[in-house]
C-alpha cells in the first residue's frame, strides 16, 4: 500500500504560490520576452512585491529558467506523437512562433549562457545533451529503416537538425515573415538517401 501523500499545509500552499507565480511569469514573457519583461510586471500579477516573488525563487535567473523549461514541457505535449525527429522539431518551431516573447527569452539566454560563469550554463548544456542523445536515438532508428541517410552519422545529423532550429528562431525573430517549419522541412528532405541509392538491410533482415 502507498503511504506517498499530496503536500499539505504551508509546505502545499507555497507550492501552489510558486505554479501560480511561473503561470504568470510564462504569460508575460510570453507577451514581452527577456527584454520586454519585468519581475515587477510579475509580481503584480500575482499580488506580491518583487521581494515576495523571489521568497519562492532564489533569483531572476532561477524564475527564467523555469519558465523556459515549461516552454521544453509544452513543447514536448505538442510534439509527443511526431512520427520521427525531424517531424518533431517542425513541430516545435509551429508551437514557438505562437509565443515569440518565449523565443526571444530562449535566444537571449541561450548566449548569455556560452559564459561557464552564467547562471544558465548548466541548463542549457544538460538541455543539448540530453536533446541531441534523443534526436540521434530518433534518428538511428530511422536509418535502419533506410529512411536516412548513411553518408552521415546520426549524431552529426542530431546536432545539424538542433542548429537549424535554433539558427532559425533567431532568424525569425528578426524577420517573422519567415517560415520556420518550411526550412526545417527542407533540411529534414536532405537528410533522406539521395535519390537512386539502395537503403541497405536492417540487421535484423541481413540476420534474422
Amino acid at each position: 500500500m502507498s503511504t506517498s501523500r499530496k503536500p499539505r499545509g504551508p509546505y502545499r500552499k507555497g507550492l501552489e504560490r510558486r505554479r501560480q507565480i511561473l503561470r504568470a511569469a510564462l504569460e508575460v514573457y510570453s507577451e514581452g520576452g527577456e527584454r520586454g519583461s519585468s519581475l515587477k510586471e510579475i509580481a503584480d500579477r500575482v499580488g506580491l512585491s518583487q521581494a515576495g516573488v523571489l521568497h519562492y525563487f532564489e533569483s531572476r535567473e532561477e524564475l527564467l529558467l523555469a519558465v523556459l523549461a515549461e516552454r521544453d514541457l509544452a513543447g514536448t505535449e505538442a510534439t509527443r506523437d511526431a512520427a520521427s525527429p525531424g517531424e518533431a522539431v517542425a513541430r516545435a518551431v509551429v508551437h514557438n512562433a505562437r509565443q515569440p516573447g518565449l523565443v526571444d527569452l530562449f535566444v537571449t539566454l541561450s548566449a548569455a549562457a556560452s559564459d561557464v560563469e552564467h547562471p544558465a550554463h548548466a541548463f542549457f548544456t544538460q538541455r543539448y545533451d540530453a536533446l541531441s542523445a534523443q534526436i540521434e536515438d530518433g534518428m538511428e532508428q530511422a536509418r535502419r529503416r533506410g529512411n536516412v541517410r548513411e553518408d552521415v552519422t546520426p549524431e552529426q545529423l542530431s546536432r545539424l537538425l538542433i542548429a537549424v532550429a535554433d539558427g532559425l528562431q533567431l532568424q525569425w525573430l528578426l524577420n517573422p515573415d519567415m517560415d520556420m517549419a518550411e526550412l526545417v522541412e527542407v533540411f529534414n528532405r536532405m537528410c533522406r538517401p539521395p535519390a537512386g541509392e539502395e537503403p541497405s538491410a536492417p540487421a535484423s533482415d541481413v540476420h534474422g
